[in-house]
């Protein structure tokens, strides 16, 4: 079982979403921001190793605008070595990767141009995997999308989207269950109609359900899964924050829920994302948790690299992330 945690290293100085706005857009902005982008990854990756935390989810951007038509750079050839030597660090280290396209991204929308633009933004980040030279253990989580008024129609409108999507990116694509629209069951009868795989969100499960116990959940979820083909079942693992809004993450790993949900793996294997603000400091907590139960392997005995370094001056400064507006 692998622990990871999303896009950031909260202690870390640098980021691998330096980005700029649009209009301001010029190859030489690109370029540079890149170049950060996949050396702070790499620093970030080298970090999680010597702590043993083995999955990641990558940032969408780490290529700015790289699925928009004003990106016209041959970034794919310009930075080839670069994103190899990432990937060569990825398997040479058992690491598990994935990115998770943020909710522009809507493939049963009724809009055939935000369909369109959805799928760019999924080859975009898919080829990001293949540049790699990752398999189709790498993944691309999304959620089923909007419910337009008609549960089984919209349903029925992303298996036909997901059949004619490029054969590279389908293998990659994992959909996840949410807090609100798409349940569990909505879910499997998607699987049913396309072999998607479910990347199960145990929080989400607790807010939108059917009455499936957390145990009957994981194994259903679970059997979606090809061994070989989509490897160990990935999971999004949060709780409730205690007096806000149902459906809010809580800011820490709370031990004990954690400890009580491992209680319904029963032998089940998950490489589970940590979806806690956080972040790095609940996935070192929650790793402790998986070595003392026998869950995971033993701590690194590697020396940490230092999480601050001296700011590289040749580094763009860091800017806000700007959204990608797909919609």
């Amino acid at each position: 079982m692998k622990i990871g945690y999303p896009c950031v290293n909260e202690a870390m100085d640098c980021s691998s979403g330096n980005t700029f706005r649009l209009a301001s857009y010029l190859e030489e902005r690109l370029v540079a921001a890149v170049t950060a982008n996949l050396a702070c990854l790499r620093r970030m990756l080298e970090w999680n190793v010597s702590q043993g935390l083995l999955f990641f989810r990558i940032g969408s951007s780490i290529v700015p605008f790289g699925s928009h038509p004003i990106n016209t750079f041959a970034w794919q050839t310009h930075f080839a070595a670069d994103f190899r030597a990432i990937g060569d660090y990825i398997k040479a280290n058992s690491l598990r990767v994935s990115f998770h396209p943020d909710q522009f991204v809507v493939l049963n929308s009724p809009s055939p141009d935000i369909v369109q633009r959805s799928i760019q933004e999924l080859v975009y980040q898919g080829s990001m995997l293949d540049l790699m030279g990752l398999d189709g253990t790498a993944k691309l989580q999304i959620h089923v999308g909007g419910l337009y008024g008609e549960r089984e129609l919209a349903i029925s409108r992303f298996a036909a989207v997901h059949a004619a999507l490029p054969p590279a990116v389908k293998a990659r694509v994992v959909v996840e269950n949410d807090d609100r629209l798409f349940s569990l069951r909505d879910c499997l009868a998607l699987h049913q109609l396309t072999g998607v795989p479910i990347l199960f969100d145990n929080f989400h499960h607790e807010c939108l359900n059917h009455g499936e116990p957390m145990a009957e959940a994981l194994r259903l979820a679970a059997a979606t899964w090809h061994p070989t083909a989509d490897g160990v079942p990935m999971m999004d693992y949060s709780s409730q924050a205690l007096g806000e809004r149902k459906g809010k993450h809580t800011n820490d790993l709370v031990d004990e829920q954690f400890r009580e949900f491992l209680t319904h793996l029963h032998g089940l294997d998950f490489d589970l994302m940590l979806e806690i603000k956080n972040k790095e400091a609940s996935a070192l907590r929650a790793v402790a948790i998986l070595r003392e139960l026998g869950l995971s392997a033993a701590a690194p005995d590697a020396i940490s690299p230092p999480l601050t370094l001296p700011p590289d001056p040749n580094a763009p400064a860091k800017a806000k992330r700007a959204k990608k507006a797909i919609l």
